[in-house]
């Protein structure tokens, strides 16, 4: 247990402090900031489905003795996810429709960052109590998706009017709600003997609607032959890295 409170920590310390990557996208070029996260959302497409297909479902069939159970929950992560998504999709949209400020869109965002983050902490925390392999798994597919997601969100804050500091300062603080969820999942998972057992498939089914959900209709945007081949490439390296992890045990 101890083993996995230490790499759960430092693997969501990890991931907290990807949320300070829009610093060094300041001096970068618009043009190379959309190849850069161009690649790596091909890259993140890969390691999603690779940790959910690889890792985590094998995982869970294993340790079930209700092949049927962890398939459904498979389903509901995948459901879980599509209605997390509807509802702050929704509620974005309608600060929109009302014309409030950017600030106040810029808040929104925050929010549902905050969310989201708090459960890609739960998601760490569930994996490490697995092992360290499928945690390190969990863990390089999160970090690999949130490389261009928060990007995207420091892009979001600074439309919405906060200045760079304040953007980094309240991105970072909205990642580290990640950390509340890796403990809240290690100490639930300490008392509750089958809690992997549910969220394992879970996660597999978060990751699988994130990956074909958003990531791929992203890069189906651009139609170039080049960049279709070099989308073949990344997604490909984000599974290699799955496959790699696999030797560690």
């Amino acid at each position: 247990m101890s083993t996995a409170w230490s790499y759960s920590i430092s693997s969501v310390v990890l991931v907290s402090l990807v949320s300070l990557i829009g610093i060094v996208t300041i001096p970068v070029s618009e043009r190379r900031l959309k190849n850069t996260v161009f690649l790596m959302v091909g890259l993140a497409t890969g390691a999603l489905f690779g940790d959910a297909i690889i890792h985590l479902l094998p995982e869970a069939f294993e340790k079930s003795s209700n092949k049927i159970g962890t398939s459904l929950y498979a389903l509901a992560g995948i459901f879980v996810f599509f209605i997390l998504e509807k509802f702050l999709g929704w509620r974005h949209e309608h600060v929109m429709e009302h014309g409030s400020s950017q600030h106040l869109v810029g808040q929104m965002n925050l929010v549902a960052d905050g969310l989201h983050n708090l459960i890609d902490g739960m998601l760490i925390g569930a994996s490490y109590l697995v092992s360290v392999r499928v945690g390190l798994a969990t863990t390089i597919a999160v970090v690999l998706h949130e490389i261009p997601h928060e990007i995207g969100n420091f892009g979001v804050l600074l439309h919405a009017g906060y200045t760079r500091k304040r953007a980094l300062l309240f991105n970072f603080l909205s990642a580290s709600l990640a950390v509340v969820g890796t403990i809240f999942a290690l100490v639930i998972g300490g008392d509750l003997g089958g809690f992997s057992l549910f969220m394992l498939p879970l996660t597999a089914g978060g990751f699988i609607y994130i990956a074909g959900s958003d990531l791929v209709p992203e890069l189906h945007k651009d139609h170039d032959p080049f960049k279709s081949f070099l989308q073949l490439i990344t997604m490909s390296m984000g599974v290699g890295l799955m496959l790699l992890l696999l030797l560690l045990e």
